[in-house]
């Protein structure tokens, strides 16, 4: 039976969630990875599931004139990142929930999204990597940094230790998924230079660019 819980609508969990963001362990390491691999020379970003706009903020530092697009569905997140842009005139924040297919948005040179894809169904994983793919600009890079499934229940355990959860609080919005399966989806749809660039237990950064003609 598919998992159709999502408890982001509800501010209680937003809010609980942001509490606990800057402490996950080795989160930076995955930021920092990320950051290292978006050009400072792209022109528009669209942030996937924005949250309070951590990664955005993090993107713009090196990026202040890139024209961004910060999508979330949680009305405590977008208070959160509309406040944090407020003098940002080259951020437009909407709302948007995942689970339906992306509004007209334009192309772009980068797609990042942070420890949020997991919570959709797997088969919207896969349409949304499509149209993520098809917004691309040839050239564009999608980053990934994301809440895969461990390979043994052994392995999920220890996680949800190590992040100080049990099985039993664990989100159960969650919608966890192998990182193999998501590369081959991702090299199946066209993106090259598919990767996990880097992984702590079940945080990992997917990562994949769209091809120029001259790939092709």
């Amino acid at each position: 039976m598919v998992n159709q819980i999502n408890l982001w609508t509800s501010a209680d969990h937003a809010l609980k969630y942001l509490a606990q963001a800057d402490s996950i362990p080795h989160r930076t390491e995955g930021e920092a990875v990320l950051l290292e691999h978006v050009p400072k020379t792209v022109k528009r970003i669209l942030d996937l599931g924005t949250g309070d706009g951590r990664l955005l903020a993090l993107l713009k530092l090196d990026r202040p004139q890139a024209q961004s697009i910060a999508v979330d569905f949680s009305a405590t997140m977008l208070e959160a990142v509309k406040t944090r842009f407020v003098r940002d005139t080259t951020v437009q924040v909407i709302a948007h929930n995942l689970d339906e297919p992306l509004p007209e948005l334009g192309s772009f040179d980068a797609v990042v999204s942070s420890f949020a894809i997991h919570h959709l169904t797997h088969d919207r994983k896969l349409a949304l990597y499509t149209e993520i793919f098809q917004i691309l600009e040839p050239g564009g890079i999608f980053c990934n940094l994301e809440h895969v499934a461990s390979p043994t229940p052994a392995l999920h355990k220890h996680f949800l230790h190590s992040i100080g959860f049990t099985l039993e609080t664990e989100d159960p919005s969650n919608k966890l998924l192998d990182v193999e399966t998501q590369l081959g989806w991702l090299r199946e749809i066209g993106f090259i230079d598919v990767d996990c660039y880097w992984k702590w237990l079940e945080l990992a950064l997917l990562i994949g660019l769209k091809p120029n003609s001259s790939n092709v």
